[in-house]
């Protein structure tokens, strides 16, 4: 008898997507942690017209799943750790509304468990400032290009140098 495997998706952007890709990768009942654009208006875009920030996507990741392991609402706990949930226009020194950090909800149960979670940020008192992180419904990802996929692999270095500010951030505001 064979079993099924479950699989649902995720989509969250929180600045550059080369960032997003290892906190997510790392955890059990993930299956796949895709590089990707989101939220704009041009179809199938390159990282080039992205950039241009005349196509209204955003850098994002899109996970895929198995929920049986890991819940929605475990996810969006883990990007809330991996965000600055209070700047609106980029993330660390990534900067520009192609950088914005925005949950893109698929269906209403994952809306609502995205609200419910801002809302327990909000209350949380951890900051000071407002979350003006967005909750959007889920538009078309596109897939980005094939150097983009798994970098902190590709390239450990300049992945690192990317990723001192999210992890200084993630120390001083999470860690107690």
């Amino acid at each position: 008898m064979k079993l099924s495997k479950i699989e649902e998706t995720a989509i969250f952007a929180g600045g550059c997507f080369w960032c997003m890709v290892k906190p997510f990768d790392e955890h059990p009942g993930i299956i796949k942690v895709i590089s990707g654009y989101t939220g704009g208006h041009v179809p199938n875009p390159t990282y080039e017209e992205v950039c241009s920030h005349r196509t209204g996507h955003t850098e994002a990741v899109k996970i895929i799943f198995d929920p049986e392991i890991i819940s929605y609402e475990q996810l969006v706990q883990i990007y809330w750790q991996q965000t600055d949930p209070t700047d609106a226009m980029g993330q660390f020194q990534d900067r520009g509304d192609n950088y914005r950090p925005v949950i893109f909800t698929e269906g209403e149960e994952q809306k609502k468990i995205a609200l419910a979670s801002k809302k327990a940020l909000e209350e949380s008192g951890r900051f000071s400032a407002p979350i003006v992180t967005q909750i959007e419904d889920a538009k078309p990802f596109y897939q980005a290009e094939d150097y983009h996929q798994n970098f902190y692999q590709k390239d450990p270095a300049r992945f690192e140098l990317e990723e001192k500010q999210r992890q200084s951030f993630k120390k001083n505001n999470w860690s107690n």
